[in-house]
């Protein structure tokens, strides 16, 4: 009897513990808020790396990275920037962007400043480059252009010519750049005026040799090949994007942004 009672103790001191674990993993495997509100993003909100490319590498903000310094970037631009159709300012763009980089640069120090401003046309935000711009003292400036020149059937010209001098003025400060085009959104598709404003953007990045996010072409793939709606990214508004779908732009540009720290790191020129 004295050989039977120390092994059933043993036995159900091990059952006891086992129990113990397996409700500690459980209630570990329970998601707490950030977690649940992370796994509500679209699962098929992804594409080739090359679709994300900002086509040069980010010279100044690799070796900022590389060295261990703080990193800020203002992401500037109209209603889409500021966040119209998101739940909350943390759901906008540059607050997703600031989470998706800090993710991917653990090491970094980065903050991401929203100057976004609802109903802007490129030529109001120049007008405010050198306060809300490099008045925040820069290392990366997003510049998202040209939607309500678009949506209003404005002056592309006058667009394109702001952008121009608004770029030239952040590359005279030192400042990288990278400029936003359209979003792929049923509103937008409605009118003529995407195709060239999309090559006025396109060539203002190439002629300065600054970096360009494909916003339209990535949001358009994601429809076209993953099996997105419009309403898994656009809001009821047509025009502005909703949470799932400022998170889905914000974790490519984060794709981008790596992919241009890298090539630079790896000593390869594009």
């Amino acid at each position: 009897m004295r050989s039977v009672l120390p092994s059933a103790v043993r036995m159900l001191s091990l059952i006891a513990t086992l129990t113990a674990t397996s409700l500690a993993a459980a209630n570990l495997a329970v998601p707490g808020p950030a977690q649940a509100a992370e796994s509500a993003a679209p699962a098929n909100c992804q594409l080739p790396r090359s679709e994300s490319a900002l086509t040069i590498p980010l010279t100044q903000l690799s070796q900022r990275i590389a060295t261990g310094a703080p990193i800020r970037i203002v992401a500037i631009g109209s209603s889409s920037t500021a966040g119209a159709g998101a739940s909350a300012p943390d759901k906008a763009y540059p607050a997703r962007l600031d989470h998706y980089l800090s993710e991917r640069f653990r090491n970094a120090d980065i903050v991401v400043l929203n100057r976004g401003i609802n109903g802007e046309t490129d030529d109001q935000t120049e007008k405010r480059i050198e306060a809300d711009a490099l008045g925040a003292k820069p290392d990366l400036v997003i510049w998202q252009v040209g939607a309500n020149t678009v949506l209003r059937d404005g002056d592309q010209s006058l667009s394109e010519q702001s952008v121009r001098q608004g770029v030239a003025q952040l590359r005279a400060a030192g400042v990288e750049v990278v400029l936003m085009d359209l979003q792929y959104s049923p509103k937008m598709l409605e009118k003529t005026g995407v195709a060239p404003m999309l090559t006025r953007i396109a060539g203002i990045a190439s002629d300065n040799r600054v970096g360009l996010f494909h916003r339209f072409d990535v949001m358009k793939s994601l429809v076209e090949t993953r099996g997105m709606t419009m309403a898994d990214l656009i809001g009821p508004d047509g025009v502005h994007g909703n949470d799932a779908g400022y998170d889905c732009v914000a974790r490519m540009l984060a794709v981008g942004i790596e992919d241009a720290v890298s090539v630079h790191n790896s000593g390869l020129q594009r």
